[in-house]
């Protein structure tokens, strides 16, 4: 079964704005996922990792990528199909809460001996 990885945006006022019972329901949806084998996470402050050609390793804190809204949480989920998958996370906290959520698939892995895999 395909694997999608989902990035959920959303900030704090549009959330705090949104019904309670609605937000509530959100978070249902995302135990419910959970159970069905999501693995599902908020995200924290990232660290940038730069390191050219493998000499000059470099952090910062703090995104790479900028967005109109902050970068809320991810969830990794199988699903059938594309479809299914966006069906999936229509019910969940940014999407309901004023955010957004992209769905992309997974087209490759790297196996255990390092191989990549489609």
């Amino acid at each position: 079964m395909p694997t999608f990885l989902t990035i959920g945006y959303g900030d704090a006022e549009s959330y705090e704005a949104t019904d309670p019972a609605l937000r509530d329901k959100a978070h249902a949806h995302d135990r419910w996922l959970a159970s069905h084998g999501a693995v599902i996470a908020a995200l924290g402050t990232p660290t940038q990792v730069r390191n050219p050609e493998g000499t000059a390793l470099s952090t910062a804190e703090g995104a790479y990528m900028r967005t109109d809204l902050p970068l809320a949480g991810f969830a990794l989920l199988d699903a059938a199909s594309l479809e299914e998958a966006v069906e999936r996370v229509a019910g969940t906290p940014c999407a309901v809460a004023h955010g957004v959520v992209e769905v992309w698939p997974l087209v490759c892995g790297v196996e255990q001996d390092g191989a990549a895999s489609v």
